[in-house]
């Protein structure tokens, strides 16, 4: 009965959207608002029948929908944009996140809600909706612009900041005051989540989906993608996070693989599935009749939410540089709330420390302000163009004159110099040090949860935790041997800067050594204390400790060269992956129709000296160079016809080049090195 009652809430569930969205594509009107009408139209709340009987297991494909959108986002959001837009989205986030938690206690007082209530109101509207903001993009045609790129940025810093909220929130619930400790463990472990999971997906995700990926099975690449999706997922669940963040980040580590064109048309038509229902499910959420009563205090936190959230987020990104424009365009592309704000509603009704009516309003609201960010997008060059008539002259050329003076200040940081080198090799340090944290954080987890596996080694239960401390310092011992490494050029580097300042040569020398030396020491003996901190929970008895050091320092005597080794290829492997080239996928059905009469047909027969050789065809980004399309290859007796942007050449492989005979000739000269263009 059960799997009726399912069939029969997905089969209404998809019918009526279905419905619903074409009407809304008629009108030109946002798909996302027409997936939840469609939820308020077959919703428990809406007269006269009840057409949805499971709501749970809806909500649980909902829930799907969230992980698939985030995923997609990862996908489509590489880790070089976030260099790019990092400090744009710090600036507009930190400006943001205040302001808007503020103006949200502020309503709750007026509204009389009490202390609580306006403190998770205050949470609830400062944080914008990436699923929403996604998905309204995407329909928009508007995920490259560089605006988008910028959102995406400022949206992984407020959730990341929603996760500290919530620990934070969760700690007023249960003791009614907010407890420092608490918040500063949750942003410290989120940070070793981030990078460790980061580090070891690069070195180990691409690697793994490129063998996959030569299977040519479209099933196979599909399951194994799901698969690391639903993973991450799961271990962010497990480690007290949220499932959006799991599958945020293997999406952006899944962005850096050669095989992303095919992973996102694989991807598209799961994610559409699942973001569908996700967006009726908030539809089922709404109580007409709540929102009647609640009329007022929605009407006014929705202003708050649209005006705050683009005064804020556009000033964040004016300060950080970008133009009136762009500014403006992320602050309207914010202006809404979503799944973060229905979590933590959720968690203070669940804690019994707000009142009831908090969720209907938040979901309330999120509907009606992702009703509007589609317009507010739109209407940002009108908004522009208005400013710039109305505005005295003398302020549009100061805030260009600003945007530029920026501008220039960031460009002007990029010549090599000593501080960028110590800059460099600090974060180094510090990444190796959180790698490390993160590798004794694994150990002190099998510590605390004691698996069987672990139990039943043969060994006296007091050296299971020496073992298991020695094999976390054993792991760890590449990271440490390159911080102190990096360490030791940092002293000299800030020793020679040092000694330039003296004029007496023999005293010039005398401050270099004592400086350099100073620093080794002191950040040696720095790097042993958080190690030992680090470990404090499975430290063994100081025999136990003296004997295994003296082991562990034999080993690292014996292995120094092949931990440094080890640390090397790693660091490869990983600049590798990310200096990858960023191409547009290239269809497999493009069409030729473009191509003159004139067009010609060639050979070229890829040799084991050619930079193209071992490269996938949309790594060569040959058509928007040169114009000229990969028709064929002919590998070992058999062809492949129009073969696909994934398709890898090989020596010995003979492919067919169709273009003008101009752009063959520049074709060729690409293929065999020869182009102006390099081909790293």
């Amino acid at each position: 009965m059960h799997v009726a009652t399912f069939l029969q809430d997905l089969a209404v569930v998809m019918i009526v959207a279905g419905l619903v969205t074409i009407l809304f594509h008629r009108l030109k009107q946002p798909v996302v608002l027409g997936y939840i009408i469609a939820g308020v139209i077959i919703g428990p709340h809406t007269p006269p029948y009840q057409l949805i009987h499971d709501q749970e297991t809806i909500k649980t494909l909902a829930e799907l929908g969230v992980v698939f959108l985030m995923f997609s986002l990862g996908l489509e959001f590489r880790l070089k944009k976030l260099r790019q837009v990092g400090v744009t989205a710090l600036i507009a986030a930190a400006l943001g996140i205040p302001l808007m938690f503020w103006a949200g206690y502020e309503v709750g007082q007026l509204f009389g809600w009490g202390r609580m209530n306006s403190l998770f109101l205050g949470a609830m509207i400062s944080i914008s909706s990436t699923t929403i903001v996604v998905k309204t993009l995407g329909d928009l045609g508007k995920r490259k612009e560089n605006f988008a790129q910028i959102i995406f940025g400022i949206l992984i810093v407020q959730d990341m900041a929603a996760i500290v909220m919530i620990a934070l929130l969760s700690g007023i619930a249960l003791s009614g005051t907010p407890e420092a400790g608490a918040v500063a463990g949750t942003v410290a472990r989120l940070g070793v989540f981030l990078a460790v999971t980061l580090v070891a997906g690069l070195l180990t995700v691409p690697a793994l989906l490129g063998y996959v990926a030569k299977f040519k099975s479209n099933e196979m690449l599909l399951v194994a993608v799901l698969g690391l999706c639903f993973g991450m997922s799961l271990l962010a669940v497990k480690l007290g996070y949220s499932t959006v963040l799991g599958a945020f980040v293997i999406g952006a580590v899944i962005a850096e693989c050669r095989e992303i064109g095919r992973i996102e048309d694989l991807m598209e038509p799961v994610r559409d599935l699942f973001s569908a229902v996700f967006f009726v499910a908030i539809g089922l959420l709404i109580d007409p009749v709540m929102i009647l009563k609640y009329w007022l205090p929605v009407v006014v936190i929705t202003a708050v939410v649209i005006v705050g959230q683009v005064l804020a987020c556009s000033f964040g990104a004016f300060m950080a540089g970008n133009d009136r424009r762009t500014s403006l365009r992320v602050g309207m592309g914010l202006a809404q709330i979503g799944e973060f704000s229905f979590i933590i509603a959720a968690l203070g009704a669940t804690q019994k420390v707000t009142s009831d009516f908090l969720y209907p309003i938040a979901v309330t609201v999120s509907a009606i302000t992702t009703l509007v960010t589609p317009y507010l997008i739109r209407s940002t060059d009108g908004l522009v163009s208005w400013f710039d008539n109305i505005a005295p002259r003398s302020v549009a050329t100061s805030l260009d004159a600003y945007t530029r003076w920026v501008g220039e200040l960031g460009a002007g940081h990029s010549s090599p110099t000593a501080g960028k080198f110590i800059r460099k090799w600090t974060w180094q340090i510090v990444l190796n040090m959180v790698l490390t944290a993160g590798v004794f954080v694994v150990a002190i987890f099998i510590h605390e949860q004691r698996p069987t596996w672990f139990q039943g080694l043969p060994v006296p239960h007091e050296w299971l935790d020496a073992l298991l401390w020695a094999a976390a310092v054993l792991a760890s011992m590449p990271m440490l041997i390159a911080s102190y490494r990096k360490l030791q050029a940092l002293a000299m580097l800030i020793g020679e800067a040092a000694g330039h300042k003296v004029q007496n040569h023999a005293g010039r020398n005398a401050v270099k050594n004592v400086i350099s030396t100073s620093i080794t020491i002191s950040g040696t003996v720095l790097l042993a204390v958080l190690l030992l901190l680090l470990s404090a929970a499975i430290l063994p008895s100081w025999k136990i400790l003296i004997v295994l050091g003296l082991i562990i320092a034999g080993i690292t005597a014996l292995l120094w060269r092949s931990f440094i080794r080890i640390y090397s290829k790693a660091q490869v492997s990983l600049r590798d992956t990310l200096d990858q080239p960023t191409v547009l996928m290239e269809r497999r059905h493009a069409s030729l129709a473009g191509l003159m009469e004139k067009a010609r047909v060639i050979p070229v027969t890829i040799t084991a000296m050619m930079p193209v050789s071992g490269r996938l065809i949309r790594e060569l980004n040959l058509r928007n160079e040169t114009g000229v399309s990969i028709v064929g290859i002919e590998r070992t007796g058999t062809t492949t016809v129009n073969p696909g942007p994934d398709e890898e050449l090989l020596a010995g492989d003979q492919v067919l080049l169709l273009g003008l005979p101009a752009q063959l000739e520049k074709a060729r000269d690409l293929l065999e090195g020869r182009g102006t263009r390099a081909l790293n």
